[in-house]
């Protein structure tokens, strides 16, 4: 995965979330809230551009798909990391009910490393749903101020999608991307399939 031969232009495009996150840290260091969030919301397009584009020329892969999860992750990860810093106070308020939405994603990445020995790729449409309301809330709460409706449909939905991705690990014996969700997985034939050696 860290060579760069073969790589298509959606790969590309995550590689861009992993590569901004650095930069996009150093601003927050700086105290840069305006450019941090101006260059988190082109961070959040590429997530939106590199799946469509992956679609569009059919060039889905199993590697494309654990990319664009990685870089996902880190673009959270980055976002959050801004927001417990430019809105410090609406964090200390409520880091109990954050803590325990992050319970269960931190369980079911433990769940996911023991089991296949790397995060998964499911990219269900409960994960991308996920994905929407989390860089809304977050970047309405920089451009803006937090907004509790929307914190409270993204707390909701992250942890139906962190169930659903739970669930979704214990049905699949080997590691699979690009599974839809758990009615689509019950009729998907990798479930049971033996890994090529």
């Amino acid at each position: 995965m860290l060579t760069f031969k073969h790589y298509n232009i959606a790969d590309w495009f995550s590689f861009y979330r992993i590569f901004a996150a650095p930069f996009l840290i150093i601003l927050i260091w700086l105290d840069y809230r305006l450019v941090f969030t101006w260059l988190l919301l082109v961070s959040y397009c590429t997530d939106a551009i590199d799946g469509y584009l992956a679609r569009k020329l059919k060039i889905t892969s199993p590697r494309g798909s654990q990319l664009d999860s990685f870089g996902d992750q880190i673009t959270l990860i980055v976002g959050l990391i801004g927001l417990f810093y430019f809105e410090t106070a609406f964090i200390k308020t409520n880091l109990m009910l954050i803590l325990i939405t992050f319970v269960p994603y931190i369980i079911q990445m433990f769940i996911a490393y023991f089991k296949y020995g790397k995060a998964t790729a499911f990219h269900t449409y409960m994960a991308k749903l996920s994905a929407v309301f989390q860089s809304i809330f977050i970047l309405w709460s920089l451009f803006l101020s937090p907004e509790y409706r929307l914190f409270y449909i993204m707390i909701v939905v992250g942890l139906l999608e962190t169930f659903e991705e739970i669930t979704l690990i214990f049905m699949y014996d080997n590691w699979a991307s690009d599974v839809k969700g758990i009615y689509w997985a019950f009729r998907d034939k990798r479930r049971h399939k033996k890994p090529v050696e």
